[in-house]
């Protein structure tokens, strides 16, 4: 039951982390890229967790 989670937090960690090093790249590129790599990968990291406890475990035996 827990894969049917990661199947909508990992492509959210996904484009939270590239539209993050996007952002940075474009608006913020006097920082170093290794800090915009870890700020983009906190990022990403702390949406997935977000994302995680929002998404009901048993969604299908809610609405059943």
């Amino acid at each position: 039951m827990k894969q049917k989670r990661f199947t909508f937090v990992m492509p959210i960690m996904i484009i939270v982390m590239v539209v993050a090093l996007w952002m940075l790249n474009e608006e913020y590129s006097e920082v170093q890229l290794g800090i915009r790599v870890i700020i983009a990968i906190g990022a990403a990291l702390f949406s997935g967790v977000i994302s995680y406890f929002l998404f009901p475990e048993n969604e299908e035996k809610k609405r059943g």
